[in-house]
């Protein structure tokens, strides 16, 4: 059974940071490419960034020169840094591999 969970979202001021993390199980996690995406409510899922096995990753125009996709191998975990945060950037994340999602995890960029 495939189970990713993500934590490391909260309330956040704009310009800050955040670092995500999801820690995957029922997976060979050094095979797996893994994504993030993001959903505001009333739009469609967009994909924010992502991590092959080998470690070649992509990333939304939308979130380049600002945030960092991520992994440890040895702890099955992706990480997504999250800098210079914008009040667009407001949204639920999602861990993503192999078609399983996780739970997700809520941002709020708000003064």
């Amino acid at each position: 059974q495939v189970r990713l969970v993500e934590s490391g979202g909260g309330l956040v001021q704009p310009g800050g940071s955040l670092r995500l993390s999801c820690v995957a199980s029922g997976i060979i996690f050094r095979l797996s490419g893994l994504g993030w995406y993001r959903q505001v409510p009333g739009k469609q899922r967009e994909l924010v960034a992502t991590i092959s096995s080998t470690g070649i990753t992509n990333y939304a125009d939308s979130v380049k020169g600002r945030f960092t996709i991520s992994r440890d191998n040895a702890k099955s975990t992706v990480y997504l840094q999250m800098n210079s945060l914008k009040s667009e950037d407001t949204a639920a994340y999602y861990c993503v591999s192999g078609g399983n999602w996780g739970q997700g995890t809520r941002v709020t960029v708000s003064s």
